[in-house]
């Protein structure tokens, strides 16, 4: 059984849609790192100041 990762990365796609990712892993295509990284809630943090509005780029008024 594997453990859960100590560090992560927050990653956002071209949609602003944030995420996170454990960090050194490769980011899956499409994603790119804002620069952020740190403990999980650490970076949720982040998400949750950053992600304000939910719905994607392309959809927004």
């Amino acid at each position: 059984m594997s453990s859960e990762p100590t560090a992560y990365t927050v990653v956002v796609n071209h949609e602003e849609q944030y995420s996170i990712w454990p960090a050194g892993r490769e980011v899956p295509a499409g994603w790119r790192e804002v620069g952020v990284t740190g403990a999980k809630e650490e970076c949720l943090a982040h998400v949750g100041k950053a992600w304000t509005d939910m719905r994607p780029l392309s959809v927004r008024p």
